[in-house]
């Protein structure tokens, strides 16, 4: 299993200014976006630790998940939520012959913590050996980051100052960090996903 994202984040969706404003950095100067390309970094990087920590995508975006083999032959949780919308499943065989699946093959659980796919019948459509299943789907809390939940918004600024300013450091969470982060946190009860 694997999720990717078609289009990367555009760099002008990023709280920059945002960031630069929390860890207090000077302004006024002629160089003062000398910092831009780390800040840019940093912030990237604490976005998808955050969204990989909560299952949920602080920005909408797209998303193309592929697997192999479902976890459940009537229903397969999606990797990120909250989810916008299906935009279409595919299932390649061992040759790489692709067919879309028609969406009344399956309904969309747009569940707040665990988005599915759930059959319509008793069996989503098969994956045949070898081959694999690629889900295209939307996911994502705001369009804008001044939309973003205000505590995902302030976990990621946090832990990217952190990283930021101890750039050496441990890949350790800060404990603020944690805490704005444990009420969308899925909880992995009987298996996780």
């Amino acid at each position: 299993m694997y999720l990717v994202e078609p289009t990367p984040l555009s760099t002008a969706r990023l709280p920059i200014p945002g960031l630069q404003a929390h860890l207090r950095l000077g302004t006024g100067f002629t160089d003062d976006d000398a910092q831009d390309a780390l800040l840019e970094q940093v912030l990237r990087a604490s976005l998808a630790e955050v969204e990989r920590l909560c299952a949920k995508a602080v920005l909408i975006r797209d998303f193309v998940w592929t697997t192999h083999a479902w976890r459940d032959p009537g229903r397969q949780v999606l990797p990120r939520g909250p989810l916008v919308s299906v935009e279409g499943l595919t299932i390649t065989d061992i040759d790489g012959s692709a067919q879309a699946i028609a969406p009344d093959a399956y309904r969309v659980d747009r569940d707040a913590q665990r988005p599915a796919l759930v059959a319509r019948g008793f069996v989503l459509p098969q994956i045949p050996v070898g081959g694999s299943a690629a889900v295209t789907f939307r996911a994502g809390f705001a369009d804008d980051w001044s939309d973003a939940p205000s505590d995902l918004a302030l976990a990621v600024l946090s832990l990217a100052a952190a990283r930021y300013e101890d750039r050496a450091a441990e890949g350790t969470l800060p404990p603020g960090v944690q805490a704005l982060l444990a009420p969308h946190r899925p909880h992995r009860l009987l298996g996780g996903m």
